[in-house]
């Protein structure tokens, strides 16, 4: 273990790390628009990827720095009951399926580039798009910051920044979010496409080798789970109960079962998640995709292993306050050699420069299409719409910078999971236009409301050791009584109000927005459509 700067491991980093720059910049070349003044060509790589870039390009959107850090961390902390994040990718695929096709062809023929201009589209109402265009950017901004925290883990543990001078602590952060900004603004969903290679490649290769070389050197997989077994089965003296457990135990099933579930329906609305399938450059790529991404879920069950192999490598140990999010860093520090190590971390730097990427564009995307455009500068060039979304993903990115450097981490923690919350109440609108017009606009909008003033008041509630507020995403269940996740119960509170108040208002014939798709647009192949790459939403029919 090293007590200052891993030389060997940081300069392996930084060539990894100088490589994707080289990559980032370059990648403005690759698969050059005709026209780079259109947002679609910024914004959505010119909806030109075929599958195996689109694979990439989710699997690094999807899979980021801080599932490498925070998944081992929750099995790490409380055993069997983090494996949720394994069921919920595999529920995930199968549903997406369904929809996921078909929100690619609508938004191929209507010129779409964020799910806000579909809801803007079917239910003809600005309000409902500018609540979706919100939420999107309020869930994604936190999402950005923990990208960050996973590389300050990193750094941490490379021993970088230990000065007590708060700037040069902080400066290799500063300069990673420099590069990030500078390439994206300059290639757009281009530069996170191609560095996306890189990073899923080196996350195969240091999970592979992790799961294997790992437990040879702590004596296999029998004496890893017996010494997770028996840290599960200690008391905690402040809670009176083990601290966690290897297998769940009746009482957890509920809260298993919710998140899962709940995070499944949550993941594909996620603006992030939409911008790499819109990018998809025919309707068979979108359906391949869903069908080959469960392949990722393989090694996130193999990743959530490096939780245990931690305990057994006695990571932490009698360590006060131990910070569980430096648990993998640490773990691969004190297990790797050194150049391998490095290795390991630049996996999850670039696992962070990736998402952190396309997530700010995502944003940006929203914040210029369905705020600015929509409500400020309503005949917006196609090249000003462009500039103010370049504008737009480098303020996100600073936002999230100063997030991460002046609040407290568990607050973004806590943020995070309240985002996952946040987005699921846009599920019944966007998910549900694709498949009918019978909600009406009034109710999906009073639904939404409810499931957000719910769930955010419920999360507000909730305490834990580290903070008084929004300490946890679980709560009781009304009626049931079981404890579940909060986001899932809030949807339901959602749905509820939609299907009631849109039986009251079409009684009351109140009126309907005006629908500017029709039915054959919702399964349009690649060319079928004359307006396939045109960057504005088509006329309403």
């Amino acid at each position: 273990m090293h007590t200052g700067i891993n030389v060997t491991a940081l300069t392996v980093f930084l060539l990894f790390f100088a490589l994707v720059t080289v990559m980032g910049f370059l990648a403005s070349r690759w698969r050059r628009a005709d026209d780079a003044l259109h947002l679609h060509e910024w914004g959505l790589g010119g909806r030109s990827f075929g599958t195996w870039v689109t694979w990439f390009l989710l699997g690094g959107d999807l899979y980021t720095a801080y599932t490498f850090v925070a998944v081992p961390a929750a099995i790490y902390g409380t055993g069997a009951a983090g494996f949720f994040a394994v069921p919920y990718t595999i529920i995930a695929y199968p549903l997406v399926f369904l929809f996921l096709p078909r929100l690619w062809s609508v938004s191929r023929v209507h010129g779409y580039v964020t799910p806000a201009d579909f809801v803007r589209g079917r239910y003809g109402s600005r309000a409902l798009s500018l609540v979706v265009a919100l939420t999107g950017i309020l869930a994604t901004m936190p999402y950005i910051a923990l990208q960050l925290v996973g590389i300050q883990a990193v750094l941490d543990v490379l021993g970088v920044g230990g000065s007590g001078n708060w700037f040069m602590k902080d400066l290799p952060l500063f300069l990673a979010f420099a590069v990030l900004a500078a390439y994206t603004y300059s290639s757009g969903l281009r530069a996170p496409a191609l560095i996306a290679f890189v990073k899923d490649t080196l996350v195969y290769v240091v999970i592979i080798v992790a799961v294997i070389y790992i437990p040879m050197r702590l004596g296999g997989y029998g004496h890893i789970f017996d010494a997770a077994a028996q840290k599960f089965s200690t008391v905690n003296p402040a809670t009176g109960k083990p601290s966690g457990s290897l297998v769940l135990g009746p009482s957890s099933h509920w809260t298993y079962a919710t998140l899962a579930l709940g995070s499944a329906l949550a993941l594909f609305m996620y603006p992030h998640s939409v911008t790499g399938v819109l990018a998809s450059k025919s309707r068979n790529t979108v359906r391949r995709n869903m069908a080959i991404m469960p392949a990722y879920s393989l090694m996130l069950g193999l990743l959530a292993l490096l939780g245990f192999m931690a305990i057994a490598a006695g990571i932490g140990k009698g360590v006060q306050g131990f910070n569980a999010q430096l648990s993998v860093p640490q773990l691969f520090e004190n297990m790797f050699p050194d150049w391998f190590t490095g290795v390991a971390f630049a996996a999850i730097g670039i696992g962070a420069l990736v998402p952190a990427a396309i997530m700010s564009i995502a944003a940006a995307n929203l914040f210029t299409r369905n705020i600015y455009k929509e409500f400020l500068k309503p005949d917006a060039t196609p090249a000003e719409e462009t500039r103010i979304a370049k504008i737009a993903s480098l303020l996100v990115k600073v936002g999230a910078l100063i997030f991460v450097l002046a609040m407290d981490k568990q607050f973004a923690i806590n943020l995070q999971l309240l985002g996952g919350l946040w987005i699921l109440q846009t599920f019944v609108t966007i998910v549900g236009g694709l498949f009918t017009r019978w909600f009406h606009r009034w109710a999906l909008l009073a639904g939404w409301a409810a499931g957000m003033a719910y769930g955010t008041w419920t999360a507000y509630g909730i305490s834990s050791k580290a903070t008084k507020h929004f300490g946890g995403n679980t709560a009781e269940i009304p009626v049931i009584g079981e404890i579940g996740f909060i986001g899932l119960t809030a949807f339901v509170l959602n749905l509820l109000v939609a299907v009631v108040l849109t039986l009251v208002l079409k009684a009351a014939k109140a009126p309907e927005g005006e629908d500017e798709t029709s039915t054959g647009d919702y399964t349009a192949e690649a060319g079928d459509e004359a307006v396939a790459n045109a960057p504005q939403p088509a006329a309403a029919h």
